[in-house]
């Protein structure tokens, strides 16, 4: 049985400022996490941190995507710490950050093998860069780590592409515009939006997946949760508000099945932001909600 790590990566470079002058504060995460107990009820054997680089909201001419280079150093950096805690098979819990945290795990991915990808959020986050009205990474980043955009950032030390298209699913999205989703609709990546979640129903949708794992004899597969896929209601505290989102009890059931398959090698928490929670309520439920049910199905248990 793997040991848990928890891993923080307290980054926003992924995001462009939330007012002018002011950085989002989704940097803050793992320490608002820690504070509301997140730490204590996973129990890790240990903690990891790496600090991001300086913030910056100036767009990458070359590229056209904010804080760009910044973003391959810090990515390069991830990547060696995640390798390492794959190489010694443990299960790296991570807490971002943005969705640009992804970058680096999945270049490690790839060093590690061949593994798929399961992308649970309110958005695809993937699209061309000139899509963006903002450049930034996190809302590119299921589309840079399948090796789309622009190359300073999909093909960081000649990877590319750290995840195989094929082996993406993209599941939650509630944003409605055929413009943004035809990006993945005419890709070869599985598309799920959230009104196909809810007519799948959320076991078949689960074991489609898991099935197609073994299938492919993956090594593998890496759980991405952008807390934006949960109802508005729940968890307004992201940069990005959409209507409707899953119920905790959807999400519950879907991370069930999730986490207690042996094919799951880690897992990424991103975008809550401390800033738009400032009690602390939202943060609260959410952590009791996956803690609670990560506890009860990763392996049984956790170390």
């Amino acid at each position: 049985m793997k040991e848990v790590c928890i891993v923080e990566f307290p980054s926003n470079l992924g995001l462009k400022e939330s007012e002018p002058g002011k950085e989002p504060g989704v940097n803050r995460l793992p320490d608002w996490l820690w504070k509301h107990n997140l730490h204590t009820f996973i129990n890790p054997k240990n903690i990891k941190r790496l600090d991001a680089p300086k913030y910056s909201n100036k767009i990458d001419p070359e590229t056209k995507i904010l804080n760009a280079n910044a973003l391959v150093d810090y990515s390069r950096e991830q990547a060696y710490l995640i390798n390492n805690l794959l190489s010694q098979n443990k299960f790296p819990f991570v807490l971002g950050g943005d969705c640009s945290i992804l970058l680096g795990t999945a270049i490690a991915l790839k060093q590690k093998g061949n593994y798929g990808l399961f992308y649970l959020d309110g958005h695809t986050d993937f699209m061309d860069v000139s899509l963006s009205e903002t450049g930034g990474a996190g809302g590119l980043a299921a589309s840079l780590a399948t090796g789309k955009g622009p190359e300073k950032l999909s093909n960081i030390l000649g990877l590319q592409p750290y995840i195989k298209e094929e082996n993406l699913w993209c599941a939650g999205n509630r944003e409605y515009d055929d413009e943004y989703e035809n990006e993945i609709r005419n890709s070869s990546a599985t598309y799920v939006s959230l009104r196909d979640l809810r007519k799948k129903g959320i076991r078949n949708a689960a074991n489609l997946f898991l099935n197609e794992v073994e299938e492919k004899n993956l090594d593998g597969f890496w759980l991405h949760i952008d807390v934006d896929v949960l109802n508005d209601q729940i968890m307004p505290c992201v940069d990005s508000r959409t209507p409707d989102g899953l119920t905790y009890d959807e999400f519950n059931e879907l991370n069930s099945y999730l986490f207690k398959s042996p094919k799951l090698v880690g897992l990424e928490i991103t975008i809550l932001d401390p800033d738009l929670d400032p009690t602390g309520q939202y943060t609260k439920e959410f952590v009791n909600n996956l803690s609670t049910v990560f506890k009860k199905y990763y392996n049984n248990t956790v170390l």
